[in-house]
């Protein structure tokens, strides 16, 4: 069979980079939506808006707000995976959330990135209760607000570089060559405008990493969630893509990294510890 287009646009069917493991799960989730029809697209997008228009956010409001936010899996016996978080994260920051394995710090990503629905509390994305959305509507919010970096970077072997990073925008019906020329802007912005046609084979692990960011900003996010973003990288390594992310913040990205390592937490302007579920803030870092 030949190689699928990666450069389909809303219609076609899914291409397996578009489908991520998130913690230990093997699940796969889809991260920028599903695929709609165009009349689909657009209730959705119209129901976002109205939410929008109706919590309209000021400079001072956050853009992410956990209010007594618990996740209980329904196992026998149940497991309290998330017990009463509370956390703000203003829009601009970089946030750390540190936690050991099984701590809950994939399950609190899956929640905020709209990948698993929280079972009491509250959780507000830019003023818009994510609560109230229609799993079509919290697919549109994470598809156009929210970036996803993961350890593993999941990026296609037989796919260049370039390809990679395009399909980012798959499900959002872009033109191939509008597709192709913000490709190329965040390629130019993670610093890896010069292996465009490279596959990812040929990369190092740090390149690789920068290609997945790239391929995480195509969609102009609000905010970046990184999912252990260093942990298969060498120091050296992991200093470029902290360095990277850096930059990002000053760009006015909001920034949450998922982390067990405290050398790469305290890169962050706050640090929140997470432990057998709950979660409590740790000392502000100096800008």
């Amino acid at each position: 069979m030949p190689a699928e287009d990666p450069t389909r646009t809303a219609g076609d069917t899914p291409e397996p980079s578009n489908i991520a493991p998130v913690g230990d799960s093997t699940e796969p989730v889809h991260l920028s939506g599903t695929v709609e029809s165009p009349n689909v697209a657009t209730n959705v997008a119209t129901n976002v808006a109205t939410n929008v228009a109706t919590n309209v956010a000021t400079a001072n409001d956050p853009l992410i707000e956990l209010i007594h936010v618990s996740k209980v899996f329904p196992t026998i016996p149940p497991v309290n995976a998330l017990t009463d978080v509370n956390l703000r994260i203003m829009p601009g920051e970089y946030v750390a959330i540190e936690g050991q394995s099984g701590s809950g710090k994939s399950t609190l990503l899956n929640v905020l990135g709209c990948l698993d629905r929280h079972t009491s509390g509250t959780y507000l994305f830019d003023r818009i209760d994510t609560s109230e959305l229609s799993d079509s509507d919290r697919a549109e919010l994470r598809g156009n607000r929210i970036g996803f970096v993961f350890q593993s970077f999941h990026l296609l072997a037989h796919r260049t570089v370039l390809e990679n990073v395009m399909l980012g925008e798959l499900y959002l019906a872009t033109p191939r060559s509008e597709r192709k020329r913000r490709a190329l802007e965040c390629l130019e912005q993670v610093g890896m405008s010069h292996r465009i046609s490279f596959l990812p084979t040929r990369l190092s692990g740090g390149e690789r990493q920068r290609v997945a960011i790239a391929r995480a900003l195509m969609g102009n996010p609000q905010a970046l969630y990184c999912d252990e973003p260093t942990g298969n990288l060498d120091t050296h390594n992991t200093g470029l893509v902290l360095d990277l992310l850096d930059g990002l913040v000053a760009r006015g990205i909001t920034v949450l990294i998922i982390t067990h390592e405290t050398s790469v937490a305290t890169r962050a302007q706050r640090r929140v510890r997470i432990v057998d579920g709950f979660v409590s803030e740790l000392a502000e870092v100096a800008p």
